[in-house]
């Protein structure tokens, strides 16, 4: 085996060869290129014979050439870090004439469409504020205690940070149903992924018909409008698809 691989990014239809720049992931200016099978292209680049590690300088290597890519095509991205540990280029071609069917569909399925990403946060003393205005229980019995000493209300002080608690789950709740609701009916597909922090509301994606784009922002700005003064939303766009099409590839399996 040589010391040099093919670095393999994402799946794009075109019919022969296109090159993208010297942006090859490992800061050694390869350029980027197709391999091509039929009205498949695989796009890669030359490396070093390794395994990338998840570090900010790979994947935002490995992201920008999927942003160049972006700009003239669909792409199928291909899981960070998929690497031929050789450079002979007949593995990669076996892969794509093995898999063509399969590839082929999937890029129908994404023709025309981008990822959109929907980070909701609550603001902190808005939220609670909010809480106070809308739950009376929970306002009275904050009221009654304001005037008493902490030490002998620390067991009604508790329950206090119990009920808010609560309350602010069932609100998160509410939001993110209504906010779904809202974007549901202009995405193809919708994916809602894990939360972090704790005052994230929703973290989603949405697969957008590229005709549809204009709409769905001016949801975004409606949605924004409306849940401004408590809500913070962090709309990015385009994407890779992600969230609806990562592919695993195994190159050791020829």
């Amino acid at each position: 085996m040589d010391n040099a691989g093919i670095y393999l990014y994402c799946i794009i239809r075109h019919t022969g060869s296109i090159e993208f720049g010297p942006i090859g992931i490992g800061g050694r200016d390869d350029r980027v290129y197709t391999i091509n099978y039929k009205d498949l292209c695989v796009v890669v680049s030359q490396s070093a014979a390794m395994r990338y590690e998840a570090r900010r300088v790979n994947l935002t290597a490995h992201s920008l050439v999927l942003e160049e890519v972006m700009k003239q095509f669909s792409i199928l991205p291909i899981r960070f870090s998929t690497i031929s540990e050789s450079s002979d280029e007949s593995k990669i071609l076996t892969i794509l004439e093995r898999e063509y069917d399969k590839f082929s569909d999937l890029l129908q399925k994404m023709e025309g469409k981008k990822e959109l990403g929907l980070k909701v946060v609550a603001l902190e003393e808005p939220i609670y504020k909010h809480i106070l205005d809308k739950y009376d229980d929970i306002r009275t019995l904050k009221e009654k205690l304001a005037g008493l000493d902490p030490g002998k209300a620390h067991y009604q002080l508790m329950k206090i940070g119990e009920m808010v608690e609560k309350a602010l789950i069932k609100e998160n709740l509410n939001f993110s149903d209504n906010i779904i609701n809202a974007l549901t009916p202009l995405a193809e597909e919708v994916k809602v992924n894990d939360k972090y922090g704790e005052r994230m509301i929703l973290n989603a994606a949405f697969l957008i018909k590229n005709e549809k784009e204009t709409e769905f922002d001016k949801a975004i700005n409606a949605l924004d409008e409306q849940y401004g003064n408590l809500l913070s939303f962090k709309y990015v766009g385009t994407l890779p698809p992600y969230n609806f099409v990562n592919l695993v590839i195994n190159l050791e399996g020829g």
